[in-house]
């Protein structure tokens, strides 16, 4: 699918622009992977893609304990969305395949 693969992701938050790295791969409407930035890697979870919509999350433990939800659309090889952060709201983000 279109979603597979590796994406380098920038995301704009309350502390600024932060990178990280996304590897992708659909089964059905599953998406599983791994997110990694900052030296930590983490599988992410609930992963669901439908078409060129997909969506997980991610648990963080660096700057502070948080579960980030994202929500995106893949076009080509770029992709663009929201990233949820609880109770600070909802940033977007960018992706190009890596």
């Amino acid at each position: 699918m279109a979603v597979d693969g590796n994406w380098n992701l920038t995301m704009t938050t309350p502390m600024g622009e932060r990178s990280a790295t996304l590897t992708l791969k659909t089964s059905g409407g599953t998406l599983t992977g791994t997110q990694a930035a900052e030296g930590n890697t983490v599988e992410i979870f609930d992963g669901t893609v439908n078409g060129d919509d997909l969506a997980w999350k991610v648990s963080i433990i660096n700057p502070m304990p948080l579960t980030l939800a994202f929500t995106g659309k893949v076009s080509g090889d770029g992709m663009n969305g929201e990233m949820g952060i609880g109770p600070m709201g909802s940033f977007p983000f960018t992706g190009t395949r890596a």
